[in-house]
């Protein structure tokens, strides 16, 4: 089951340092592009995934092509693409080892979250951390603590 309880969804996000943002836009007017700079705003470590602009930068972070690209570990994978595309996201997700996949709000896909959840992946379908994390209570995250 998708994680819907309040006190698991924050348990995912104090937990989480590094979020690969799926569908991230270096276009002021995306919604992508805000809620990356909220969650680096917060510490954490968003990295941009979008193969239409990799190799540019947004808010100071280099753009991948594809979540296999990067070399990091991934806590979170933020789904920013349509529900219909949904799916080839959550099987990256699940390739590279991500902790959990993230569908933002209106991203639903019920077989993704099926594979995610049967390959030890937490889930979050249709929410958005930028608003989860005020509503919850997230602690900032200070990366000299950590």
């Amino acid at each position: 089951m998708p994680l819907t309880a309040d006190e698991d969804i924050k348990a995912l996000l104090d937990g989480a340092r590094t979020i690969a943002l799926v569908g991230a836009s270096d276009r002021p007017d995306r919604p992508s592009y805000g809620v990356m700079a909220k969650l680096q705003a917060h510490g954490y470590r968003v990295i941009p995934v979008n193969p239409q602009i990799t190799g540019e930068h947004i808010h100071g972070e280099f753009v991948f092509r594809d979540l296999a690209q990067l070399g990091d570990p991934i806590d979170i994978v933020d789904i920013f693409r349509r529900s219909s595309d949904a799916g080839q996201a959550v099987d990256d997700a699940i390739a590279i080892g991500a902790k959990a996949v993230w569908m933002q709000l209106g991203v639903t896909d019920d077989a993704a979250a099926a594979r995610a959840e049967a390959a030890g992946l937490k889930v979050v379908i249709n929410r958005c951390p930028a608003i989860e994390i005020p509503r919850l209570g997230v602690a900032k995250i200070d990366a000299a603590t950590d």
